[in-house]
């Protein structure tokens, strides 16, 4: 299985429990892995053969940016779903940075990591260990 990623996504969004997070907004940063066969469009030389990432990152980008929520949870079970509409793709792993979360101390980032398998995928891939 091979693995496709695109990192440091920057999005601009309003997603957090505190008002002041909701009326300000923060900048957030996603990470994406995603498991697919390669093959194909390694040998036809076609972008049809493969997933567009550029398209996939504007998808992303407009999911992350729209609809504020309470928690990067619920955020990253969207960008999950986005990313798992081709059926060409197995899995995904995505990762949301918050570095601007409200806490008390200082930190460098926070994040949040979820692996998605795909139920419409035709093979039975599983995402490696991390």
């Amino acid at each position: 299985m091979d693995e496709l990623c695109v990192t440091g996504i920057q999005c601009f969004a309003h997603h957090g429990v505190l008002e002041h997070e909701r009326r300000e907004g923060q900048m957030f940063l996603v990470d994406l892995a995603l498991g697919l066969d390669t093959r194909a469009a390694a040998a036809s030389d076609d972008l049809h053969d493969t997933v567009d990432y550029g398209s996939l990152v504007a998808q992303v980008k407009a999911e992350v940016e729209s609809d504020p929520v309470d928690l990067i949870e619920t955020v990253a079970e969207r960008i999950s779903a986005v990313c798992l509409l081709d059926s060409r793709v197995e899995w995904a792993r995505v990762t949301i940075h918050k570095p601007g979360a409200p806490i008390e101390a200082t930190f460098a980032d926070v994040t949040l990591t979820i692996t998605r398998p795909n139920p419409r995928s035709k093979t039975d891939a599983t995402p490696p260990e991390q």
